[in-house]
């Protein structure tokens, strides 16, 4: 099976207040010492998969640059960066390959470098195309820039784009979000993503709106109920429009003809493989990685999940890996939870099929079902949050809102070990 290979930058022009993730401002200087950092790894990638006692597929059929802002690394690191995963892994030739960008960092010259790298896909990182929205929470874009962006893209080939977009940001109303949808309806991109606002203590929003102040517009935050009906909305809204949910936060139009005639499906074959169990390879600040485990009798594991430190300054560092062993029990309540956030759900016939050789056996209801699972899948169908149709479960669009209650249903039934994951 072929690999994902995932690639972390970590650098941004400006910090947004929302950002969770391990990506900060830093001086270009800290550019050039990272880029060789990841071709340091991406070189003895073979050599940590032996050491974990893991399957490292030579093959690659999705590479995904993602941040931060890889978009604001100089032509000649990023040239460096797909070099070497050339260098070290086949990519097949129709390989998907995804460049997080900025709007307003797209100029002619990256572009230009893009193409020459290969990239076919690309991920805009729009949020909102109200400008007092994203000037709200440190964007430095405007509405016209994205739309440039796009017509510039275009008129380059590049027309295989996502939009990102998040419910629940500062000053957002019904009708403003309303036109944010509209806008990227208007646009024709064959993909877009709607997250709901996360407010934890990882980003300095989270951190404001948790203490009841008023910083980072914290006091002109919707609240739960609203954002819950923003996202609500952007389901009816893009469902309509043709960009059909596929995944909790993920919507793809149609598979499209491009100009070479191959039937081209617009879903995120890199994210897909997260949500499938199919292996990928991070490298970089906070990358992480699931390799399956070399076959041996006397080894319980069936994968192997690592992830590398999360500041820039550990991972320059060259603070060791953290590993987590999965174990079969977890690799099939990874397959149940994981599967789960896609609209087509799960075949309980094809999931038990992973039980099959393991000792002692599952006990199952009615042949079908984990014994230990059924109360919380029939307090779930009674609730609305889970429905089932033969052998195929899965979530209701309230459900999907609620994801995380009914996950937590499984995990108290469970006691679910390490292992599990929720990919970006």
């Amino acid at each position: 099976m072929p690999l994902g290979l995932y690639i972390s930058v970590p650098f941004c022009p400006s910090k947004c207040s929302y950002c969770n993730f391990a990506s900060d401002v830093f001086s270009k200087s800290a550019y050039e010492n990272y880029v060789a950092r990841l071709l340091e790894d991406i070189a003895n990638s073979r050599q940590l998969a032996s050491e974990l006692g893991c399957a490292l597929p030579t093959n690659a059929d999705s590479i995904y640059l993602g941040g931060g802002t890889p978009s604001i690394l100089e032509a000649p690191q990023l040239l460096r960066i797909f070099a070497a995963l050339r260098g070290n892994f086949t990519i097949t030739r129709d390989a998907e390959i995804t460049v997080e960008c900025a709007p307003g960092t797209l100029t002619p010259a990256l572009i230009k470098t893009l193409l020459q790298c290969g990239v076919n896909r690309v991920s805009l990182g729009a949020q909102s195309f109200v400008d007092r929205e994203a000037q709200s929470v440190g964007r430095l874009h405007k509405r016209t820039t994205v739309l440039n962006d796009l017509a510039r893209l275009r008129q380059a080939g590049l027309a295989n784009i996502n939009i990102d977009l998040i419910a629940g940001l500062p000053h957002q109303t019904a009708e403003s979000w309303a036109f944010s949808l509209s806008e990227t309806i208007a646009a024709g991109v064959p993909h877009a993503s709607v997250y709901m606002l996360e407010v934890d203590q990882d980003s300095r929003l989270g951190r404001e709106l948790i203490a009841g102040g008023a910083r980072y517009h914290a006091h002109f935050v919707p609240n739960e109920d609203a954002t819950a009906d923003f996202y609500l909305q952007a389901c009816e809204t893009l469902n309509s429009a043709g960009l059909q949910q596929y995944e909790i936060s993920n919507f793809a139009r149609a598979a499209t003809h491009p100009q070479d005639g191959q039937l081209q499906n617009n879903e995120s074959r890199h994210n897909l493989k997260y949500w499938t169990r199919q292996p990928y390879l991070g490298f970089g600040v906070d990358a992480h990685s699931m390799l399956a485990v070399d076959c041996r009798e006397d080894d319980r594991r069936q994968a192997v999940r690592f992830a590398t430190p999360d500041s820039l300054d550990a991972y320059m560092n060259r603070e060791p890996h953290k590993v987590t062993p999965v174990a079969a029990q977890a690799a099939i309540e990874e397959s149940f939870f994981l599967g789960l956030r896609l609209n087509r759900g799960i075949d309980l016939k094809s999931l038990l099929k992973l039980f099959k050789d393991y000792q002692p056996a599952p006990e199952l209801v009615e042949g079908e079902v984990p014994a230990v699972w059924e109360s919380a899948i029939q307090q779930s169908a009674q609730d609305g949050l889970l429905e089932r149709q033969g052998s195929t479960l899965r979530l209701t669009a309230r459900g999907r809102l609620l994801s995380n209650e009914v996950f937590a249903r499984f995990l108290a039934e469970e006691k679910v070990g390490t292992g599990h994951v929720n990919p970006r």
